[in-house]
């Protein structure tokens, strides 16, 4: 059983910086795909970035790439999700989500298919 928390979620104005973290339990963290995930009100969830197990490969959503950035430390069961140039459309609820064992690193609509365990969300909210 893996458990997953997030934290680091807020308020802050369009253009800052806000840095979220997914503090997973169980030993299976380090062999999992690990993804943040997001849903605004009114809105489908969409995935935003993912990691693999090493953290070599990574893929993020057209609407983020080049302002949010993911890494892990596996020595800590952490992801992070730096995420730099907010927008106001940015503003949602954001999950990291421990993908089933052997899921590759995806992001697509069909990516919450491959979710094993999913965090409780935290909030990110961005005022123009």
């Amino acid at each position: 059983q893996v458990q997953v928390v997030e934290s680091g979620g807020g308020s802050v104005q369009a253009g800052g910086s806000l840095r979220l973290s997914c503090a997973a339990s169980g030993p299976p963290f380090i062999t999992r795909t690990v993804t943040w995930f997001r849903q605004a009100p009114g809105k489908q969830r969409e995935g935003v970035s993912c990691i693999s197990p090493g953290g070599a490969i990574m893929d993020s959503a057209e609407s983020v790439k080049g302002r949010f950035t993911i890494s892990r430390d596996n020595a800590k069961n952490t992801v992070y999700l730096q995420m730099n140039s907010l927008k106001s459309e940015d503003t949602a609820m954001y999950y990291c989500a421990v993908y089933k064992y052997g899921e590759p690193c995806r992001v697509g609509p069909d990516a919450g298919e491959s979710v094993g365990y999913w965090g409780q969300g935290t909030q990110v909210t961005v005022a123009s």
